[in-house]
């Protein structure tokens, strides 16, 4: 995939509120300091003049962030869960719509989940996959941050976060928004999900 243009199309903040449109999306989860906001400038090809808000504190994405890739389908933002400093019941408020969304009847292609590779998976990783299993949605896993994991051990971390999420280890990739490793074998995977091949301009 070669990305051509990106624009923010639109955000949604609560359950039941329309979407910007109905182009294929591919949506990204993952723990609220997991390095979302950075990840997403990374592969969207927008280090310069960020996309999406990279935050000193975490729990900033508080809707669910449209952004619109080549015009041809929606890389969504979700926001992260588990940051414990925000309100209860705000918390709940953003997983209510998290679930709204992922259960909905929509053009979602799959989710692209982040756990932070210099950890093993959280339980809130696991209840993650777990919702998203029942959902039926295609998932990948991205192990971010892999540059602070020293290479001879990056083979092996991976297979055990597959272990432990319960996924088969060519559904997990290793990434670094500091290093862009990775960035290439993401977009080719996102190829995939939408079910589209995007070829060069001749």
């Amino acid at each position: 995939m070669i990305i051509r243009s990106v624009e923010f199309a639109g955000a949604v903040a609560t359950p039941g509120g329309p979407l910007p449109g109905n182009l294929p999306q591919v949506a990204f989860s993952g723990r609220s300091n997991v390095g979302k906001s950075s990840l997403i400038n990374v592969i969207l090809g927008r280090t310069r003049k960020k996309m999406a808000h990279v935050s000193s504190k975490p729990g900033k994405t508080q809707t669910l962030n449209f952004y619109r890739v080549n015009e041809r389908f929606y890389l969504v933002d979700l926001p992260g869960f588990g940051y414990a400093k925000a309100p209860k019941a705000v918390r709940e408020g953003w997983r209510g719509l998290v679930e709204w969304y992922l259960g909905r009847e929509g053009e979602l292609r799959g989710v692209v989940h982040l756990v932070d590779g210099r950890h093993p998976p959280s339980r809130l990783d696991l209840e993650m996959m777990e919702m998203l299993g029942g959902f039926g949605l295609p998932t990948l896993v991205l192990l971010t941050k892999i540059d602070r994991v020293p290479k001879g051990k990056r083979e092996r971390t991976l297979e055990v976060a597959a272990g432990e999420l319960g996924l088969d280890p060519d559904q997990v990739l290793l990434f670094s928004s500091r290093t862009g490793e990775g960035r290439e074998d993401l977009l080719a995977a996102l190829d995939d999900l939408l079910d589209f091949r995007e070829r060069a301009p001749p």
